[in-house]
């Protein structure tokens, strides 16, 4: 029988009907394999003369008897079992979380993918991209026009962060250095904002091809005023510097570099302080506690690793091992949690004073990216391989994805995301091979009602 639907809404349904059909395969492989973890541990209790019933156990209720090691085994289990049922809500959440995220501002200038993006922490409150065009920009946030463009490098900008207080931009590269460079910069008269509310948030946005990628050819940047001069840099690498940030207080950096090793260095005399050595292969990112002087490091040998300079005399070291392929990124959050992401498609949640295993572990169906976390309101942002953003909470809950169509939103993979806790019009950025970044506005109340 023919479809009275148009073509276009038929295929978007059968499309939508596909994902909830893939999501439900998904859950009912978890559940046989659940359901066999089961029955290997009746087994084991068989010996011993106990059993669990799994009739009680589709309750989300194990019986335990006798030992308390059978205790410890069957609130294990039960945990597992309550995760995964836990999906089925999870999937269909993000219908609920109608106009929650919203796209606001779209910075397009760079002629190659952007690695990296950061926003200033100190007014006047400006946007940097990193690009493998060898340059980076500086954008008005409100009109989306560029403003600086550096290109002290001579190989592609791998990392950008502000410092916390001066306007100075730190860069990582290719060309195996971390420059360090002043801006001035007059921020333009805002422009209205254009309502973009009906594209909204939601597991249900078209899927689109790169044929619909808008050309963006054209070089904006060549109006901006260039930076062609460091004011600091930083050598001593034998490799590409894949990240760099500056420790608490502006006056040391720390850089992260594919000859497995990570360095610190005094911004005022641009000496070498201390080289990390330890990481087996190339290393990923790097990243520093806000409020202290730690540093954690992350690497393709699949672990990620915390360095501690609160002590001059001491620098002690601890490794955490849980990924099973490359570790793209570890931030610190507020006090004393970690956020680790892999390209083994799992982000993993660690209190710093317990190594052994993560408190929250969150798996997705592609690789991740360079992740970043609200850190006043505990959300950790997910840019993923297959261009989709998604939000979490630190417990592993999942609030929302953003916006992905032929109208919004990446179009080819996500690089990176970075929170902005200091911006009216845009509280989360995110870049990608697209040649793009982009400025949302994430209704972080409605989000976490939604919870």
């Amino acid at each position: 029988m023919d479809s009275k639907l148009p073509s276009s809404v038929r295929s978007t349904l059968l499309e939508l009907f596909g994902q909830i059909e893939r999501e439900f395969e998904n859950l009912y492989i978890e559940n046989l394999e659940l359901r066999r973890e089961i029955e290997t541990l009746n087994e084991r209790l068989a010996v011993e003369g106990q059993a669990v019933d799994g009739a009680e156990l589709s309750k989300g209720q194990l019986k335990t008897k006798a030992s308390h090691s059978t205790s410890q085994l069957s609130q294990k289990l039960k945990t597992t079992y309550k995760a995964s049922t836990s999906k089925i809500v999870s999937s269909f959440k993000t219908t609920t979380s109608r106009a929650a995220c919203q796209l606001v501002k779209e910075y397009v200038g760079h002629r190659d993918g952007i690695w990296d993006v950061s926003a200033a922490r100190t007014p006047p409150v400006v946007l940097g991209t990193a690009s493998a065009d060898h340059t980076a920009l500086l954008w008005s946030i409100e009109t989306g026009r560029c403003l600086v463009k550096y290109s002290g490098h001579v190989g592609s900008v791998n990392s950008i962060k502000f410092h916390p207080s001066e306007q100075l931009a730190l860069t990582a590269s290719g060309d195996q250095t971390a420059h360090i460079w002043s801006y001035a910069v007059q921020l333009p008269t805002p422009q209205p904002v254009a309502d973009t509310t009906q594209q909204v948030c939601g597991e249900d946005e078209v899927e689109c091809s790169d044929k619909d990628e808008p050309d963006v050819d054209a070089d904006v940047s060549s109006d901006c005023p260039t930076i062609r001069v460091p004011l600091t840099s930083l050598k001593s690498h034998q490799g590409v510097v894949i990240a760099a940030d500056w420790l608490v207080g502006g006056k040391q950096v720390v850089t992260a570099s594919w000859d497995r090793t990570a360095n610190l260095f005094d911004v005022e005399t641009a000496e070498l302080v201390h080289a990390l050595t330890g990481h087996d292969q190339e290393l990923t990112h790097c990243c520093t506690h806000p409020t202290q002087r730690l540093v954690v490091t992350s690497s393709r040998d699949t672990t990620f690793r915390l360095w501690d300079f609160r002590d001059p005399s001491i620098h002690s070291v601890n490794v955490f091992q849980g990924h099973t392929d490359t570790v793209t990124s570890a931030v610190f959050t507020v006090g004393d949690n970690v956020v680790s992401g892999s390209d083994d498609r799992t982000v993993k949640v660690w209190d710093l004073r317990n190594m052994r295993s993560p408190i929250a572990t969150i798996r997705t169906d592609s690789a991740i990216n360079r992740i970043n976390v609200c850190v006043s309101q505990k959300i950790i942002a997910l840019p993923h391989d297959n261009r989709q953003v998604r939000l979490f909470d630190l417990s592993g809950v999942r609030l929302a994805r953003l916006p992905r169509s032929s109208r919004q939103g990446h179009r080819r993979m996500v690089c990176c995301s970075a929170w902005s806790e200091d911006h009216p019009m845009c509280n989360l950025f995110t870049c990608g091979f697209d040649r793009q970044a982009i400025g949302w506005n994430i209704n972080i109340p409605a989000l976490l009602q939604e919870k």
